[in-house]
């Protein structure tokens, strides 16, 4: 589920909206699901994954993710990303371009306090992608987080946090059954967005 609030009036934003609307209605699985894009400068290549997508505030787009991840590295190095929403019941894909940063340390301890504590206890025990010796090993690390702060409430490392992200480009692309598919899209133009259809 992804949380609007104070969605901003412009087009773009109230088509997402709109669709995501529908989505829901339609009981899209995993509606908040995201691929975002980025760009490794140490390796020369992009990369892909798929992220939960938790609120749009105004003309942020905002997930959560560990600082020390590869996508954090590559955002750090190449703030420019690229990102995807695919709803399937409806058939509508939504792309994105934009650039990314992090939302501010008071954002991240607000929501990082009303999270339920066994989500927050994997985000303090795993060094996220980095290689282990087993999984056991990970389960090992989570359920002593958990034990030690049995009492507790947990805080927020300063190794997780939130990102941000307000698109210059949007394309919203409805697929018909005769593949004469329906794109639209919105680049951001000197503050006013600029509005055209594009072929199939």
């Amino acid at each position: 589920m992804i949380t609007f609030k104070d969605l901003n009036p412009a087009e773009p934003y109230q088509q997402l909206k709109h669709f995501y609307d529908l989505a829901y209605e339609s009981k899209q699985e995993i509606i908040e699901a995201l691929c975002v894009s980025s760009f490794s400068s140490e390796n020369n290549e992009v990369d892909s994954r798929f992220v939960n997508l938790k609120s749009v505030i105004d003309t942020n787009f905002i997930f959560f993710s560990n600082y020390r991840s590869p996508k954090s590295l590559q955002f750090k190095s190449h703030d420019q990303i690229s990102a995807v929403i695919f709803w399937s019941k409806i058939n509508v894909q939504i792309r994105m371009k934009a650039t990314i940063k992090k939302t501010s340390e008071a954002f991240s301890d607000n929501y990082f306090k009303n999270r339920q504590k066994s989500k927050n206890a994997l985000a303090i025990s795993s060094d996220q992608s980095k290689p282990i010796e087993s999984y056991e090993l990970v389960e090992a690390q989570y359920k002593s987080t958990l034990e030690n702060n049995s009492g507790s409430n947990l805080t927020r490392p300063s190794y997780w946090g939130g990102y941000a992200f307000i698109p210059n480009y949007f394309e919203f692309w409805q697929g018909q059954e005769n593949r004469v598919n329906k794109r639209q899209v919105f680049i951001m133009d000197n503050g006013l967005w600029n509005k055209f259809f594009i072929q199939p």
